[in-house]
């Protein structure tokens, strides 16, 4: 069995999921949403970040955390943002002990849909059908849950192959 926090990093909204796997059973466990106060400090709107980030490792204790990685797009801003918002993830796994998995948005379409370059609604469908929500969770958190199922596919492959 392995626990795993999905994290869909951001300096708005960073969406987080928490799942499960054991013997190729996934099972959502929870999801939400960390929202820095708008108009605070870029340094404190990052600390906040990785405070709570650090109180769901300590809420939840994950064996791992998935974190997808930066997408660059013609915004040079935004992705240094986001790249801040990583490292504050990044922090609180390292201070945790908890190993660190960084998924491309493209991975993770393509394992949920087979396809890289899936919508962001596509996504939310298959999070749901996977993890039998009874609704979609909002965008940021099915994407963090998204990343999380990414890793829990990707860490049984792993597993297997090392047995062997």
């Amino acid at each position: 069995m392995i626990r795993i926090l999905g994290i869909d990093p951001g300096t708005v909204v960073t969406g987080w999921g928490m799942i499960e796997e054991a013997s190729g059973k996934i099972t959502h466990l929870d999801n939400g949403g960390i929202f820095p106060k708008k108009g605070r400090p870029f340094p404190e709107r990052i600390f906040y970040l990785h405070q709570q980030i650090s109180l769901l490792i300590q809420q939840h204790q994950p064996d791992v955390v998935a974190l997808e990685d930066i997408f660059v797009a013609k915004n040079v801003s935004s992705a240094l943002k986001l790249g801040h918002a990583r490292g504050a993830a990044m922090v609180a796994a390292g201070e945790s002990g908890l190993p660190l998995y960084e998924y491309t948005a493209n991975h993770v379409k393509k394992a949920l849909t087979g396809y890289g370059h899936a919508t962001k609604e596509q996504i939310q469908k298959m999070v749901k059908t996977l993890l039998k929500l009874p609704g979609e969770a909002f965008t940021d958190a099915s994407d963090a849950l998204a990343v999380a199922v990414c890793h829990a596919n990707s860490y049984r492959l792993l597993k297997k192959v090392a047995q062997s």
